[in-house]
């Protein structure tokens, strides 16, 4: 798929093979979501250099200017795109957020998450696919 992110760069999923992908279905209304958020800013800090990338895929039920709104003020430091609805049918037709997949340096889902989910969780699960070296 290739979407827009917050700030008008055009991303798209084939663009990170080769590195490991969190990809969080989520928005600027959902509690969990919210909670979720300070882990993935600091799982890209420490691990973006390494081969992890982060999207923040928005449902965007508020509307696209609360989700740039939203990314600015929480200092999200990975693109952030508007879910449009034939990616989320893609992914199986997201019935609750957050939902979060980890796909692998070949593109492949290997894990994923409905509800919450801890940092460490997903630091575990990104440390068994990022490549050695």
């Amino acid at each position: 798929w290739t979407l827009k992110d917050t700030k008008g760069r055009t991303v798209k999923l084939s663009d990170f093979r080769g590195k490991v992908v969190i990809l969080d279905f989520w928005d600027t209304w959902c509690p969990p979501c919210r909670k979720e958020i300070p882990g993935f800013i600091k799982l890209q800090e420490a691990y973006g250099g390494k081969g992890l990338q982060v999207i923040g895929a928005a449902i965007g039920q508020e509307g696209e200017a609360a989700v740039k709104k939203f990314a600015a003020e929480w200092k999200m430091n990975y693109p952030v795109v508007l879910a449009e609805p034939g990616v989320v049918r893609e992914y199986g037709g997201i019935r609750s957020i957050p939902t979060t997949f980890v796909i692998d340096i070949t593109g492949r889902a290997r894990a994923m998450h409905v509800g919450y989910v801890d940092a460490s969780t997903f630091e575990r699960e990104v440390l068994a696919l990022l490549p050695e070296g």
